[in-house]
């Protein structure tokens, strides 16, 4: 008898290797579900062993599929789930879902490994072990469930006839992928309601019809209830086995599909996480930590941008640029945790100033930019004056009770300039007269600043 491990624990490989390969067994180790997969692994294993985890396919996952193949062996192995911890709730839950057989300890003993395994290993080999795909026979007569037996027990298939009244019953332990519907004591009405209820316990389930129905209104309604395929009286072999190979190959692909379909869901789930995460560390790498706002690199790449759309399509913009007057002597005053609240509180006023379309930038210690799109000269020299107004006429208060007037001087220029670095020269030097002319004014580039060839060093 051959046992197959799925896991990552060399050392339970090892005592079930003691425990039962001088009795003639073998155990095949594989460490990953997916390489089990892909060698068809288990096609002489009499038990199963696999991790509970794993990443893409844990043990939960790989017993669900190996549950929905067609292929009767995977329905009737033993599957037990290796876990290195006493499972949760949860996981005997999934337990239960995946139609496992049990939990086994990645620390068993060489003992407890023989107690729970042993008698699954000492069965020995037999032709009808149970490996036969159960077909469920309901509304049949005896005559016809035997003659269904008899032919399909030669393919790997066991009917199980039950009256109608058991048959939801039986089928709640059975779990038969096909089924084969008759039509005595009940007729097409009493098939449709008897297919209703078998539904609700395993909604995949293949129904084929047996027996004669004339009326179009009653095949419609059996056709809607779910009635896959239809055969008449007297039952004939090669059409019974060709329905129920149908089934088969319609049960298998109903379960790839809806493997498939989960790890689609699965792939556009970590394609969600990958964009997300990749978001947020684009904003964390183009936003400045302490205001909030863009910081120089973001600068950078929006000018650049804002400059070949004019030089394209001659789409205006007003480039600002603003520095807090002195900043220096609010730092040494009050000190740098105090600097730091005003320059927050500054950025808060200066973003909620702008349009959604505008962009602000801390470009420096207390120097900020800000790009105006689709905007005049005049307008941009206009939003920066409110600005100044609104910054001088709100002083910051302090939790001690202080009050803080800062206030801001402003540089202003539109494109024009035959170069990106000339045209921050001559922003930056409207921006100096600002300054050198008392401060806490707005200042526009005089029209010849952008001739010189180069800035200054």
């Amino acid at each position: 008898m051959n046992l197959l491990a799925i896991t990552q624990h060399g050392d339970l490989v090892r005592r079930l290797r003691l425990a039962f390969e001088e009795a003639g067994h073998e155990v095949r180790h594989i460490q990953d579900p997916l390489e089990a997969l892909a060698q068809d692994a288990w096609t002489e294993v009499d038990a199963l062993l696999v991790d509970t985890g794993g990443d893409p396919m844990d043990g939960f996952r790989l017993c669900r599929l190996l549950r929905g193949e067609a292929r009767v062996l995977f329905r009737n192995l033993p599957i037990f789930l290796v876990t290195s911890q006493e499972p949760s709730e949860a996981d005997r839950l999934s337990l239960r879902e995946s139609e496992a057989d049990g939990f086994l300890a990645a620390s068993s003993t060489v003992q407890e490994l023989r107690e729970l395994l042993g008698p699954l290993l000492s069965e020995g080999p037999s032709q009808d072990s149970g490996l036969r795909l159960p077909v469920l026979a309901t509304g049949l007569l005896d005559s016809q469930a035997q003659q269904a037996q008899a032919i399909l027990q030669a393919c790997g298939m066991e009917v199980h006839a039950a009256p109608r009244g058991e048959a939801v019953q039986v089928q709640q332990t059975l779990r038969a992928p096909v089924v084969l519907l008759g039509l005595s004591a009940g007729g097409a009405k009493g098939a449709v309601a008897l297919l209703a209820r078998l539904r609700e316990v395993d909604p995949g389930i293949y129904a084929i019809l047996v027996g004669q129905v004339k009326e179009e209104a009653a095949q419609g309604e059996l056709l809607q209830a779910g009635v896959a395929d239809w055969l008449s009286l007297p039952l004939s072999a090669p059409r019974l086995l060709h329905a129920c190979r149908k089934a088969i190959e319609w049960t298998h692909a109903r379960r790839i599909q809806s493997e498939y379909r989960t790890a689609l869901h699965d792939l556009r789930e970590r394609r969600s996480t990958l964009e997300r995460e990749a978001a947020a560390l684009r904003d964390e790498v183009l936003t400045d930590a302490l205001t909030g706002l863009l910081n120089r690199r973001a600068f950078d790449q929006n000018l650049e941008h804002a400059l070949r759309q004019w030089e394209r399509h001659r789409r205006g913009f007003v480039l600002v640029f603003a520095d807090v007057d002195h900043f220096k002597k609010i730092n040494d005053r009050y000190g740098h945790p105090v600097g730091d609240g005003v320059l927050r509180q500054l950025s808060a006023c200066i973003r909620s100033a702008l349009r959604k379309s505008d962009l602000a930038f801390r470009i420096g210690g207390e120097e900020f930019a800000i790009l105006l799109s689709e905007t005049s000269v005049r307008a941009g020299e206009a939003v920066a004056e409110k600005l100044r107004a609104r910054i001088d006429g709100e002083p910051i208060q302090l939790p001690g009770g202080q009050s803080i007037y800062p206030t801001m001087s402003f540089g202003v220029t539109g494109p024009g300039a035959p170069t990106a670095s000339t045209l921050l020269y001559q922003v930056d030097q409207a921006l100096y007269r600002a300054k050198s002319q008392g401060r806490n004014r707005v200042v526009v580039a005089r029209e010849g600043d952008h001739l010189a060839s180069d800035p200054p060093a």
